[in-house]
């Protein structure tokens, strides 16, 4: 099983071949193909390669699949014995995204 950690906008997933994650916001066109280069570890069947702190031959692929939104987040907050309280929704932009390959040069 071949899968790899990798940073994308500023956090770190394990991504593996033919899987989709969501993301933040990437601005790019639908369809589009990508290059993941901020990889900080990968596993090829057992033979595992530690970035310090990225890998330089490591090139990986991904297809932007669509842009929408997540589900809405609810923030509250209020003031006890102060009568203050803010009702606030959230919705954050994503981008799902499609790991094509994971080539180790």
């Amino acid at each position: 099983m071949k899968y790899a950690i990798v940073e994308i906008s500023g956090r770190q997933f394990w991504v593996e071949n033919k899987k989709y994650y969501d993301l933040n916001r990437i601005p790019t066109k639908v369809n589009s193909q990508i290059n993941l280069n901020r990889v900080l570890l990968v596993n090829n069947e057992g033979e595992i390669l530690i970035g310090q702190p990225y890998l330089e031959n490591v090139k990986i692929t991904a297809k932007v699949l669509k842009h929408f939104r997540g589900q809405k987040i609810l923030v509250y907050k209020m003031r006890p014995k102060k009568k203050t309280r803010k009702k606030q929704g959230h919705r954050q932009d994503l981008t799902r995204i499609l790991i094509n390959d994971i080539c180790i040069n």
